[in-house]
């Protein structure tokens, strides 16, 4: 069984940056499409970036695009989620997720039933 775990979150100000991480625990990095996905208080959760497990497609939901960045370093096994110009409307629980690859193109990687792998979470608070 993956195991994914995030971290990095905390409260920061509007306008400041923050870097997510998600480790895994076998080396699924180079193989495995990567998403991040988040949850907001009274809200559902819903998708914020993937990376194809080839990583030469990513993909943002159009509310971080220009703000957000996904990357991977395969030898550390890890992903990444760079956020700048954070707004206080980016306050949720953000949550990796992992996919064997069942399809690198946008419709599936946005859909939270295509990834059967999920970390636990980490908290991210923007203050305006």
């Amino acid at each position: 069984q993956v195991q994914l775990v995030e971290s990095g979150g905390r409260l920061v100000q509007a306008g400041g940056s923050l870097r997510l991480s998600c480790a895994a625990s076998l080396r699924i990095v180079s193989s495995h499409n990567m998403g991040w996905f988040r949850q907001a208080p009274g809200k559902e959760r819903e998708f914020v970036a993937a990376i194809s497990w080839s990583g030469g497609n990513t993909y943002y939901a159009d509310s971080v695009k220009g703000r957000f960045t996904i990357s991977r370093d395969n030898a550390k096994n890890t992903v990444y989620l760079q956020m700048n110009s954070l707004k206080p409307e980016d306050t949720a629980v953000y949550y990796c997720a992992a996919d064997r690859d069942t399809g690198s193109y946008y419709g599936n990687l946005i859909r939270e039933t295509t990834y059967e792998n999920w970390g636990q979470g980490t908290q991210v608070t923007v203050s305006s």
